[in-house]
């Protein structure tokens, strides 16, 4: 089965219908910069609700970090009630190994296949042990922004990469795409944000229907 993570959510509609058309994890965004932000109060109270109407059924909550101190990662996760922790920025091993198990590194795709690799297997080795906890991530490589761009990565790097490890592709992601993402890739999950808004921060439900169905056909493919 093909994970989903959609992330950059905002609005208790839009996790509602995330879960409901399938969503195994869902992002909040905790850096300033991005039109997907959320307060942590704002995120705890979402949070605390998601709980309360799914109780141990529900979705694991996924923080997003840029850059910040684990200490300070921690405090987040503490305040919000957050499963794990994405970091997404320019965060070293020793950041992740910090967050003991609870945390796994987005890597966006550039370089040699082998540099690549070889950061990928760092990361991964401090990740997750859980089995149904991504062990990293990879995402589209922009020199303006660290993620949520829309752009579509290097999918036979991507799938180089992501063949040993149980891995989120990111990067451009839609309804329209996903599929072939699926046939190209093989990933153990796939992270969304941008490809199922109607505009920033505020997501579509027709379309993270479109999203979710549209994997489960690809998997049906292979």
């Amino acid at each position: 089965m093909v994970r989903v993570k959609i992330c950059g959510i905002t609005r208790w509609e839009d996790a509602l219908a995330a879960v409901e058309a399938g969503a195994q994890f869902l992002g909040l965004v905790f850096y300033p910069r991005s039109p997907r932000y959320i307060s942590p109060e704002a995120a705890a109270e979402l949070v605390a609700r998601a709980r309360a109407h799914w109780g141990g059924r529900g979705p694991y909550w996924v923080g997003v970090f840029v850059n910040t101190r684990p200490r300070d990662v921690r405090r987040v996760m503490a305040q919000v009630g957050l499963d794990l922790a994405q970091l997404h920025g320019d965060e070293p091993v020793e950041w992740v190994a910090a967050l003991q198990g609870r945390a796994y590194k987005a890597l966006r795709l550039h370089g040699t296949p082998d540099a690549l690799a070889a950061r990928v297997a760092a990361y991964a080795a401090v990740g997750p042990t859980k089995a149904d906890w991504p062990q990293v991530l990879v995402d589209a490589y922009s020199p303006e922004a660290y993620g949520g761009t829309g752009r579509v990565g290097d999918w036979a790097l991507a799938r180089t990469v992501l063949s040993t490890y149980r891995g989120l592709l990111a990067g451009g992601l839609t309804p329209e795409n996903v599929a072939e993402a699926i046939a190209r890739v093989q990933p153990w999950g796939v992270d969304v944000s941008s490809g199922v808004e109607a505009q920033p921060g505020k997501k579509d439900p027709a379309r993270i229907r479109a999203f979710v169905r549209a994997i489960r056909h690809a998997q049906e493919a292979i």
